[in-house]
């Protein structure tokens, strides 16, 4: 996923890290209920076409996917409009939710390698 080099090369998204207690989630839960997590954070938070709070909906710790939402710019319509060209103001698709949500695994995955 080449959207996942660029971010890599961006000095704020580079520095989110999955820590141990993240890694030990994914392991307790397991990925499916990760992903699961990953849709419902998505639709419920992001995908309105005026989410409640926008821009401060996504805590910066707490769970795995709200570190990756972060690492990915999937954790506001702000940054998913610079990074990944979905208009604001506008509710996101059920095919662009399910983009983010495979970058968010996508990210994840590469972290617990």
């Amino acid at each position: 996923m080449e959207i996942l080099y660029l971010l890599a090369k961006s000095k704020f998204r580079s520095r989110f890290k999955l820590c141990s207690k993240e890694l030990e989630y994914i392991k307790d839960k397991g990925m499916d209920k990760i992903h699961s997590h990953a849709c419902d954070f998505i639709r419920d938070r992001v995908a309105p076409a005026n989410p409640k709070n926008d821009g401060k909906q996504t805590p910066m710790h707490g769970h795995p996917v709200f570190i990756a939402q972060h690492a990915t710019a999937t954790c506001c319509r702000g940054c998913i409009e610079k990074w990944h060209k979905f208009p604001q103001h506008r509710e996101l698709t059920k095919t662009e939710q399910e983009y983010l949500v495979s970058i968010i695994m996508e990210w994840i995955k590469r972290q617990i390698s």
